[in-house]
């Protein structure tokens, strides 16, 4: 007797959009540990470091963005994982931009918010990531 198998795949992130996802997770682990080495030692370059470091991972964040928000209209056919990436990198991309403008202050006036954020954003970012570039299939047979 023969059974039916029924499996829905779906397929992963775009390779563009798991680039730019991709990168926001490595930028925004160099804007923590950067953070991380300021609260160590009190060098104010790593203050700069870690600035730089959230300005290019909003920037890559950005368009990653906009991609997933554009993939949002075929929400109906992919399920709310892909919904549940967008509000995640929507959430990212917000925590990374009050934590651009916390370490727009004085370096000495940016601990301890400036490494809290830093440490949000880079554990949304891998939770956005992991979401979005795990490959899903659903069925009855493995």
């Amino acid at each position: 007797m023969d059974a039916t198998v029924s499996r829905l795949r779906q397929r992963p992130l775009h390779p563009a959009n798991a680039f730019l996802v991709s990168a926001s997770v490595t930028l925004s682990l160099g804007a923590f540990l950067s953070d991380l080495t300021y609260a160590m030692s009190y060098q104010v370059q790593w203050s700069n470091f870690a600035s730089w470091f959230i300005v290019a991972g909003l920037l890559f964040g950005s368009v990653g963005l906009v991609s997933a928000l554009a993939g949002l209209r075929h929400a109906d056919r992919r399920g709310a994982r892909d919904l549940l990436f967008g509000l995640i990198l929507v959430a990212t991309w917000a925590l990374g931009f009050i934590n651009a403008l916390i370490h727009a202050k004085d370096a000495w006036a940016v601990m301890p918010e400036g490494l809290i954020l830093s440490a949000l954003v880079f554990v949304l970012a891998c939770l956005a990531a992991w979401l979005g570039l795990f490959k899903r299939r659903t069925g009855d047979a493995p």
